[in-house]
């Protein structure tokens, strides 16, 4: 069956890598997406193994609508009532880029009236409910000028959601992005990792589970494939048997400050609470004076933008993180990502190599520096 995965735009060609390895064939890169061949297997595989997948889907129909009635009345005729029963909940969710179509809402609505009309004509005037933050059904729609694509959604939830994360106090950086992040820098469970504003821990807990080769779906109970009229719970077994038995040993050497005690201490008690508390170490501390001290290894971080989080004089800090990467980090490399454009220019260290990411709506620059012992010249010599 076709496949389409969605990521975050930035991570295409990684999520496409893990889309082979996953068994997926036929692939092709889209814009924040990856689309491939594959069958039931691929799907579950996909929903519990990929690190940068936002959700899988496979579109169930295809068609050109020119305005709301031929919309209306495609949808209707669809079999919606051999997909799912009365028991079940659905919900819709529309992405719409179109000058006739100018709200996703308004989409939604009628594909949703659609549907409820059809399981009205053929169950006595009885229809399925709405839930839209936990249904049983996810259906997916988008629309691009005239034409839809309506897919069923088999993740449900989006899979940055892994499962670990009760508290979402400050900020938390997306699992999906912190994974993008470490697999764009090439991070591998060798190189000492060091996060210095850590927060709620997510890039550490990523690097945790790429280095135990952890699923990152494994802390996950629901999946909207499992409400799907051929789920088939053996298959899904035994590809979470499989999972459990690829979990390894690793001797990583992941570590975090940050300055924000009550943030760390938060942090600490859910490395605890999942087990991975062997491998992070975690502390408060300030960066800029009793930061983690390391003489090679690699550097990843999602300092604040002077957005969602506030920094008093954004550009001095910039500023001030450069000079301490450039005084007390030679023979490490660094990978910032930061959605202010102009403060990311003050770290004063020179880019080796700059890449595009969004953090949510937030347009980010990912800039890789590497500071050398001694000059520059004298390494590439």
């Amino acid at each position: 069956m076709d496949i389409t995965i969605k990521t975050i735009f930035g991570l295409e060609n990684i999520l496409a890598k893990e889309v082979a390895q996953l068994g997926g064939r036929d692939i092709q890169i889209l814009n924040r997406a990856v689309t491939c061949k594959g069958d039931l297997k691929t799907i579950y595989r996909l929903n519990l193994w990929s690190r940068t997948a936002l959700r899988v889907l496979v579109p169930i129909d295809k068609f050109r609508a020119h305005n709301e009635t031929v919309l209306y009345n495609r949808i209707r005729r669809y079999h919606w009532t051999d997909l799912f029963n009365l028991k079940q909940t659905f919900a819709i969710n529309s992405t719409v880029k179109s000058d006739i179509y100018t709200h996703s809402k308004y989409v939604s609505l009628k594909v949703k009236d659609a549907i409820n009309d059809q399981f009205r004509d053929r169950n006595e005037g009885q229809r399925p409910y709405i839930n839209v933050k936990d249904p049983d059904i996810a259906i997916d729609v988008h629309c691009s000028g005239k034409d839809f694509i309506i897919s069923l959604d088999s993740s449900g939830s989006s899979l940055h959601k892994r499962g670990y994360r009760q508290s979402k106090r400050l900020a938390p950086l997306n699992e999906v992005l912190a994974s993008g992040m470490l697999m764009q820098a090439e991070w591998h469970e060798d190189i000492p990792l060091y996060d210095p504003m850590c927060g709620s821990g997510t890039i550490l807990t990523e690097a945790y589970q790429i280095a135990k080769n952890v699923a990152p779906g494994l802390h996950r109970q629901r999946f909207s494939f499992m409400n799907w009229n051929d789920y088939d719970p053996d298959l899904w077994n035994s590809v979470k048997v499989e999972a459990n038995n690829a979990i390894k040993e690793s001797s990583a050497k992941l570590f975090g400050t940050d300055i924000d005690g009550i943030q760390i201490n938060e942090t600490k008690d859910l490395l605890r609470e999942i087990g991975y508390d062997d491998l992070i170490n975690v502390r408060q501390g300030d960066f800029f004076k009793d930061g983690h001290k390391m003489t090679s290894g690699m550097i990843v971080c999602n300092p604040p933008y002077d957005e969602r989080v506030k920094a008093k004089n954004i550009e001095e800090f910039y500023k001030s993180f450069g000079d301490t990467l450039k005084q007390s980090y030679q023979g490490c490399e660094a990978w910032i990502l930061s959605g202010n454009k102009q403060a990311i220019k003050n770290v004063g260290l020179r880019t080796s190599k700059k890449l595009t990411l969004y953090n949510g709506p937030i347009e980010c620059k990912y800039h890789k520096y590497e500071m050398y012992k001694g000059s520059r010249k004298s390494k590439s010599d």
